[in-house]
């Protein structure tokens, strides 16, 4: 029992269990953003008469519906996400790992003697 113990408390455990909690609340912020802001804006660039969702484009064969409208929704989802992920995590820490390393290497010089 105190093996299970120590594996539950090593930090990579808990900082994972933070991260998964983080990501659910963050992809709410996503999903409202792209419903209620992105999606409608598409729609109206694009002169649809379906104001503010794609939920209900469909097309119907042999009396099966296929709701395209669902694709193109979760498309808009995944690219939405895709670009915070990128762009507000993904560039800034490369731009600070260059940064780090360029300012190590301007400092570790080997000894000219």
């Amino acid at each position: 029992m105190s093996g299970f113990r120590k594996f539950l408390m090593r930090g990579n455990i808990i900082d994972l269990a933070v991260a998964v909690v983080i990501g659910v609340a963050f992809n709410a912020i996503v999903q409202a953003l792209v419903k209620n802001m992105i999606t409608p804006l598409v729609t109206a660039l694009g002169g649809g008469k379906h104001k503010h969702s794609f939920e209900s484009l469909s097309f119907w064969v042999n009396g099966t519906k296929f709701n395209y409208g669902a694709v193109i929704n979760a498309v808009l989802s995944f690219l939405v996400i895709a670009a915070v992920v990128y762009y507000m995590i993904v560039a800034p820490a490369a731009r600070l790992a260059a940064l780090a390393h360029r300012n190590s290497a301007a400092t570790d010089r080997p000894c000219p003697e």
